[in-house]
């Protein structure tokens, strides 16, 4: 999985032009399909989204473009999850977030959960980013600064990156994995 800028005019000169790279080898990046065409529910309605696949020149691989926003297997945009953790670190219940986000309980609740369950490993991995890029000796404001650069490398160096929310900064940092599975905090790199 790779995180691209939600312009697909951009990912499409990106990929002709040989400047995404896999993640796996570093290789160059390819145009390759497809994903499926799916719904996802953002802040405003729903909206259809076909990643592009992309295939590894070097290791032969094959990975979704997944446009900066969304995560791996999931319904909802980062926004709307990242509305629902901060309405839990308020004091709201799942149930009542569930009512001001037009979502299921048990959709929210495991939002929650999961990301409850990874809160402490998280917080280990943008504070360990942060010691990567700039040695630690910044307050904890710079873990922001931190995942901002990171985030504009994936990205390309593309400078819509200083528009994105905290909550698609770290959607792009963990290539859509936040709640993801498979994914674990520990895979947060600079590259």
């Amino acid at each position: 999985m790779v995180t691209v800028e939600a312009d697909a005019g951009c990912v499409e000169r990106r990929l002709r032009d040989g400047e995404l790279s896999c993640p796996d080898c570093s290789g160059v990046l390819v145009a390759w399909g497809h994903g499926r065409s799916r719904g996802v529910r953002g802040p405003d309605g729903r909206v259809e989204v076909r990643p592009r696949r992309a295939r590894c020149s070097g290791c032969g691989r094959t990975h979704v473009l997944l446009p900066v926003g969304l995560l791996a297997r999931r319904a909802d945009t980062v926004e709307v999850i990242g509305a629902a953790v901060e309405a839990a670190a308020g004091g709201r219940g799942h149930r009542p977030i569930a009512r001001l986000l037009g979502r299921p309980a048990e959709t929210v609740r495991g939002w929650l959960r999961r990301f409850a369950a990874r809160a402490e490993r998280l917080r280990s991995a943008f504070t360990a980013l942060l010691v990567a890029l700039d040695g630690g000796t910044a307050g904890a404001g710079a873990v922001l600064v931190a995942v901002a650069v990171t985030a504009r490398r994936r990205l390309g160096g593309a400078s819509f990156v200083d528009t994105l929310s905290v909550w698609a900064l770290a959607c792009a940092v963990s290539r859509g994995g936040l709640l993801a599975p498979g994914w674990a905090p520990e895979t947060i790199n600079t590259n």
